[in-house]
């Protein structure tokens, strides 16, 4: 990946703002700028240099895996030496607002002293990570192709049986998604049989599967850093038919929020083309989140898609769509895919059926 070629993109909006570097705390973006993967490190972003700081663990993996910016080895933490090095590049020196905690705000403030102006900024490389190039794009699609590989190895070779927990399937997905080549789990995956479905989040326990249950299943892959993410829900037995009505509902919801995504369409617009579904068959108080987010180097990305955004959606962003209908004790279903947003419109990246599946 060309990370010379996002840095001076990043400069040229650091030059927007009339600051001579920034300093890059959130991994995520110090990632995007480098390649560098660890769990420590901080880039101090100008126009002249670019410096990775890392301590005596990283040395190697920075020199190796960020060979194009110059490698500093901190022994003193990672607060003093990036000040030091941001004050060399100019006096007014911006850091991310988002990227920081309180102690380490107080701490960069007090080794910044008197003659360095620290800016806070929002969002300055994200908004350039909306917008995925070639490679990322590649990397999303090797992502979702083991979930997609570990969804058929899990739901269609028959690991849901009488007397399986939710822990049990949630392992089975994990290992199933590192068989099929991906580097590990985006995310810790839910795994929700029955009235726990109806718990948007829920975090899988030794309920056991039981005939009539409804299943949400919503995991993903990471490949690269960069990560996939998919929601399906299928039934164990014959469903109900209250189960069957919130599904063709969620499923009907799903399918106009996809048909929403277009380059240029605010994020609301989305959200909105989801809900209205839901809201006119009386479900709309059961819809409690947004009904999606961006996806890369971060599971949740802006923009999300919420009724409140007016971001406008841009070509080669990949967004999620996962509207979900909850009834506390009674049902909870939940589809959701990845889409490219592209010029022509969109494109749905998984490949796995959004038609009910009867186990």
């Amino acid at each position: 990946m060309d990370h010379a070629l996002r840095r001076d993109r990043v400069l040229g909006a650091i030059r927007e703002l009339e600051l001579h570097a920034l300093l890059v705390t959130r991994l995520p973006n110090v990632r995007y700028l480098t390649g560098f993967s660890g769990s420590s490190g901080r880039l101090v972003l100008g126009a002249e240099r670019a410096l990775l700081v890392v301590d005596g663990r990283y040395t190697q993996q920075a020199s190796r895996e960020a060979a194009d910016v110059e490698p500093v080895t901190s022994l003193e933490g990672l607060v003093g030496p990036p000040i030091e090095i941001a004050a060399a590049l100019g006096a007014r020196v911006g850091f991310e607002r988002e990227g920081v905690s309180f102690g380490e705000w107080e701490r960069l403030r007090a080794a910044a002293g008197d003659d360095l102006e620290l800016v806070p900024t929002d969002g300055v490389v994200e908004l350039f990570r909306e917008v995925k190039d070639e490679q990322e794009r590649a990397l999303i699609e090797r992502a979702q192709a083991a979930a997609d590989a570990a969804f058929d190895a899990v739901v269609l070779g028959d690991r849901l049986r009488t007397g399986v927990s939710e822990r049990e399937i949630a392992l089975e997905l994990e290992l199933e998604i590192r068989r099929a080549g991906a580097d590990g789990v985006a995310f810790e995956p839910i795994v929700a049989f029955g009235e726990s479905a109806a718990e948007p989040h829920h975090e899988p326990s030794a309920r056991e599967l039981r005939l009539g249950d409804l299943v949400v299943l919503d995991f993903g892959a990471e490949v690269g850093g960069y990560r996939s993410d998919m929601t399906r829900t299928v039934a164990f037995g014959p469903p109900s038919g209250r189960a069957r009505e919130v599904y063709g509902v969620v499923a009907d919801a799903q399918a106009a929020g996809v048909r929403a995504v277009a380059a240029g369409v605010a994020a609301s617009n989305v959200d909105s083309a989801a809900r209205t579904v839901v809201g006119e068959a009386g479900l709309g108080d059961a819809f409690s989140h947004p009904v999606g987010h961006a996806v890369g180097l971060e599971i949740h990305e802006s923009p999300i898609l919420r009724s409140t955004s007016d971001a406008p959606l841009r070509a080669g962003a990949v967004v999620t769509v996962e509207p979900g209908v909850y009834l506390p004790g009674v049902v909870g279903v939940r589809i959701e895919d990845m889409v490219e947003v592209t010029t022509e419109g969109r494109r749905v990246i998984p490949r796995t059926t959004r038609e009910l599946i009867v186990l």
